[in-house]
């Protein structure tokens, strides 16, 4: 139980060291677009393989939650990192300069749909990467939310 309860936390735990210890040197070319890409399908094997587990697991509903401890800020991780490599290679494209918690606050507020509007997207980059985002946002929380729980009630039944 005690396990169950610290795996998903030290997950986001390690997620989170990670995404601020990673370099985030590369430049800006037009390789750009396919390292997010590249990343949100990399989110998306990572999802399968989750549902995979959850299939195979003693303890479906707990592996459930560990899924999605994984899953989506690894997803909300890759957009905080688009935001962040933005704005440092084209400042200006929010209404502040982003640095790496700005951005993984902001994309945490469109997420939940917060939007405090303190932080907004400026350049028409900056907004058709949202834009993405807000529309995948849907997916991420009715699709992948209805999968994992299919699945943790298929292998609990």
């Amino acid at each position: 139980m005690t396990w169950a309860v610290l795996r998903p936390a030290a997950t986001v735990g390690v997620l989170l060291l990670v995404y601020y210890r990673l370099p985030m040197d590369q430049p800006e070319d037009a390789y750009s677009v396919l390292r997010l890409v590249a990343a949100l399908l990399l989110v998306g094997v990572v999802f399968w393989w989750q549902v995979r587990t959850i299939g195979r697991s003693a303890l479906p509903g707990w592996q459930g939650a560990q899924a999605l401890a994984l899953v989506i800020p690894l997803y909300l991780l890759v957009f905080a990192q688009a935001c962040f490599l933005m704005e440092r290679h084209q400042p200006g494209s929010f209404t502040v300069p982003l640095d790496r918690t700005d951005a993984l606050y902001f994309v945490v507020t469109v997420f939940a749909t917060v939007g405090f509007g303190d932080i907004t997207p400026v350049s028409s980059a900056a907004r058709v990467l949202l834009t993405v985002q807000m529309v995948l946002n849907l997916l991420v929380v009715g699709v992948a939310l209805k999968v994992i729980l299919a699945a943790v009630r298929r292998r609990s039944g």
